[in-house]
Formats: structure tokens, C-alpha cells, sequence
């Protein structure tokens, strides 16, 4: 690339003319003439304001610039000042060297500077070394003329000789010309420009002043998405082209400008916000949002359609009235075969032995558990209280337990069936006659929704 500059400016140089004109800077200088109030009293005790006891003092000053912004002054000053610890004033004489500093490009009428350096004062019969700093204020008032208000501190190597001079004067520079000048007048016009530098030449560059691409006619693809910029409406960022070069993140066919969930894929329906489940409702306001439900429960199922939402629905699967928990009413005649079982189910004499009496019976209950698969069924085993408590309660348990797997055994799933055993506990007649014990000794099966 830079021999490739090289050789064109060399080329343009060898077909254009040039006509320089250079006007060396004669460099001005200047003089100055100001009066000074000399301050020998604020800094050693005394008081800023009190001017009546400022001494009085001339100041001659030869001015060379160095540059646009920095200048030397070699101030010449004579007045009355006085030595630390005493009271009268003497006659001073002082030579400065100076470095004035302007910082402004173009000033047109005020120009201020800062100034610091370096003198010797002779006091009386004694010389000291004083460090001037301060700030300076040119107000133009004629070509070469300026009227000048000035102000510095002195650091004294005398102690408690610290000073302020403060002056107002005149400064006339002589021979003060304008700064260097440099005229090119061109001959002829550049052949064969390429201004943007992208190897297209400026008469077939569409965009001359911009880097771009040949395939767009120089104009550039900031985000390199085959997009001219021009008809990218999202130039910075790489795109698709239908959708005019901004993004679809998530690709769910929805540009992220208007994709309310840019970064998860959703559905035109909600702007772009997903409905995971495809049941009609936002995942955002969904309660079940993995799981198709209906709007009435903010999203989640009522598989049974029966209107109780299947978290709260003891049977979710089969349909029951909202007073049931969702569950079906058993019916009266199935009750009834529920009651009768606990007097039909026999066992052989002191035995867990079910009679062959027992079956038809316990088959019409297996045939209620398939009506209701909603429901589970408890299998409570009881006795009387002829022998031990611990006794009659294991051959209850046992008669309960005989119960259970029969009913297993025919298909009954045993998750839906638990049993236990009571022994005399819990008897329903007294056991102190034949017929009560004959009742006490029972086993109750008893159908609750859910498991």
C-alpha cells in the first residue's frame, strides 16, 4: 500500500505544476514601558488592600518571539523597595530573564499569556535572586501596538522578602509581519483518484469517500452480511436478507426488532414469545406451560373435562362432580355390594383361608374397582375378642391381606389397594353375645377418590 502511495505521488508530481511561494517570517521585536506597584508588605505580614503602602516603580522591557505561542522578555526594573526586617524603603534595580507563554491559536484583540523566570535584584548594598511568575494580558489597540496589564509573584531568596509587582503600560513591536505562508497552485487535476483508498477508482466508486466493496460499487457492508449498508436497516449488526439485514436471533421467523423474546423462539401470535405446550397461551402467563391446558385455569389441564383443574381433581382422569373432588358418585347399588361384602366374606375357622363362598363376591368388588379406576380401596381386617389382642390381630391382618391378593390376582393393581389389620379393637356389636362376635368378625372394604 505505501509503495503503491509512493508511486502515485510521484507519478502526480511528475504531472503537476506547482508555483511556491515562501515569505520567511521576520521575526518582529518589541519594546515595553510600565509603571509597577510594588508590593513588598502582603506576603510579610501586612494587608493586600492597604495600597498606600505599595512603593513605586518603572519597568523597561526588550521583547524577542520564539513562536507563535512563546516569546522572551528581558525586563529592566527600577523602583523603592525594602529589605526583611526593615522599615525604610531603598532604591531596587532588577534585570529579568522571562519566557512569556500565549496559549491561544487566533486571538483577534486580547491576548493573555503566563509568564515565568528568573532575576537578580540589587537592594541598597544587597543582591538577592528573585523567581517571577504570573499572567499577562495584551489588548490590542493598533497593527504593532498593545496596551498591556500585568501581574507577578517573586519568590526572594532573601527571607520574608516575597513580593508581588503588578503593572499597566504600552508594548510597540517593530517589523511585525504575518506568520509563514505557503501558496500551491495546482496546474493540473489528479488522474485516476481513489479518495476512500478501497482500490476503486473515485469515477466508478459510488460511495468515494467511504472504504466499501467492488460488488457493491465501493459502497461499503459494515457487518459483512452481503447488505450494502444503504439498504441495511441494521448496518451495524449482521442479518438476514428478508429482513432487510437485521437479525433473527432465535430463528423463529419474527426479527428481533419486533421479537418481544428475541433470544427464545415463539410464535407470530404473541410477537415472538413462545407457547411451549401449543395450547393458546403464552408461556409468560401460562401456570403450565410444558403441559396443553385451557385459558379457564391459566393454562393447565382438565383432562376429564368435569371443571375441576386435575392438581385439584382427586380423579383427573374420570369425570365427577366439583362436590366430590372431581370424582364420580359411587352408586348406591355399588355401596351396597360393599356392605354386603363384609358379612359375605368368609374364612375357614380360626384360619386367613377365604371359602369358596367368598369369591362371587369379591369378584363383584374387583368389577367396582374397574368402574371406578379413580379410586383406591382399603382392606380393613377386624375379629372378636375371643383369644389375645395380638393374636386376633395378625390373623386379621392375615384375613385382610387374603383379601388383597385375591383381588390382585384378578388384575387389581395393588398400588390402587392397602390393607391393615385391627383385631378386636374396633368392633361394631357387642362380643358378649354370640351374634355380636359373629358381626365383629368382618372385613370392611372401603372405596376413597384418589391414590
Amino acid at each position: 500500500m505505501k509503495l503503491t502511495l509512493l508511486s502515485r505521488l510521484l507519478g502526480i508530481g511528475m504531472l503537476l505544476g506547482m508555483s511556491i511561494s515562501l515569505s520567511a517570517q521576520k521575526l518582529p521585536v518589541g519594546v515595553s514601558f510600565k509603571r509597577l506597584f510594588m508590593d513588598y508588605q502582603t506576603l510579610n505580614g501586612g494587608d493586600f488592600g492597604a495600597f498606600q503602602d505599595y512603593t513605586d516603580g518603572w519597568e523597561a522591557g526588550f521583547h524577542m518571539p520564539l513562536s507563535k505561542h512563546f516569546m522572551v522578555n528581558l525586563p529592566i526594573k527600577i523602583g523603592l523597595g525594602h529589605k526583611p526586617d526593615e522599615i525604610v524603603n531603598t532604591n531596587l534595580y532588577g534585570l529579568d530573564a522571562q519566557l512569556h507563554y500565549y496559549p491561544l491559536n487566533n486571538p483577534n484583540r486580547f491576548n493573555v499569556y503566563l509568564l515565568a523566570g528568573v532575576g537578580g535584584v540589587l537592594q541598597g548594598d544587597s543582591f538577592n535572586m528573585q523567581v517571577p511568575a504570573g499572567i499577562g494580558l495584551d489588548v490590542k489597540i493598533s497593527k504593532n501596538a498593545y496596551f498591556n496589564i500585568q501581574s507577578e509573584y517573586r519568590y526572594s531568596s532573601f527571607e520574608n522578602n516575597d513580593n508581588f509587582h503588578h503593572g499597566i503600560g504600552f508594548k510597540y513591536f517593530f517589523g511585525r509581519e504575518e506568520v509563514d505562508t505557503v501558496e500551491v497552485i495546482p496546474v493540473l487535476v489528479v488522474p485516476d483518484a481513489d479518495t476512500d483508498m478501497d482500490g476503486i477508482l473515485d469515477k466508478e466508486d459510488s460511495c468515494p469517500t467511504e472504504a466499501g466493496l467492488a460488488v457493491f460499487r465501493g459502497c461499503p457492508d459494515s457487518d459483512a452480511d452481503g447488505i450494502e449498508d444503504s439498504k441495511d436497516d441494521c448496518p451495524a449488526i449482521a442479518g438476514l436478507v428478508e429482513f432487510n439485514g437485521c437479525p433473527d436471533t432465535d430463528g423463529d421467523g419474527i426479527k428481533d426488532g419486533t421479537d418481544l423474546c428475541p433470544t427464545v423462539a415463539g410464535v407470530a401470535a404473541f410477537s415472538g414469545c413462545p407457547d411451549t405446550d401449543g395450547d393458546g397461551i403464552e408461556d409468560s402467563v401460562d401456570k403450565c406451560p410444558s403441559i396443553a391446558g385451557v385459558s379457564a385455569f391459566n393454562g393447565c389441564p382438565d383432562t376429564d373435562k368435569d371443571g375441576v383443574e386435575d392438581s385439584k381433581d382427586k380423579c383427573p382422569m374420570t369425570a365427577g362432580p366439583i362436590s366430590n373432588m372431581g370424582c364420580p358418585v359411587i352408586e348406591a347399588a355399588d355401596r351396597e355390594v360393599l356392605t354386603f361384602a363384609m358379612k359375605a366374606v368368609q374364612f375357614q375357622l380360626g384360619k386367613a383361608t377365604l371359602t369358596t363362598d367368598s369369591y362371587s363376591v369379591l369378584n363383584q368388588i374387583v368389577n367396582i374397582m374397574n368402574k371406578y379406576p379413580d379410586y383406591k380401596l382399603s382392606i380393613d381386617g377386624h375379629t372378636d375378642n375371643t383369644g389375645t389382642a395380638e393374636v386376633n390381630r395378625k390373623l386379621s391382618e392375615n384375613r385382610a391381606k387374603a383379601c388383597y391378593d385375591y383381588l390382585a390376582s384378578k388384575g387389581i393393581p395393588t398400588k390402587r389397594m392397602a390393607y391393615q389389620g385391627f383385631g378386636p379393637s374396633k368392633p361394631i356389636a357387642d362380643n358378649s353375645t354370640y351374634s355380636g362376635r359373629t358381626l365383629n368378625r368382618r372385613v370392611e372394604f372401603n372405596l376413597t377418590p384418589g391414590f
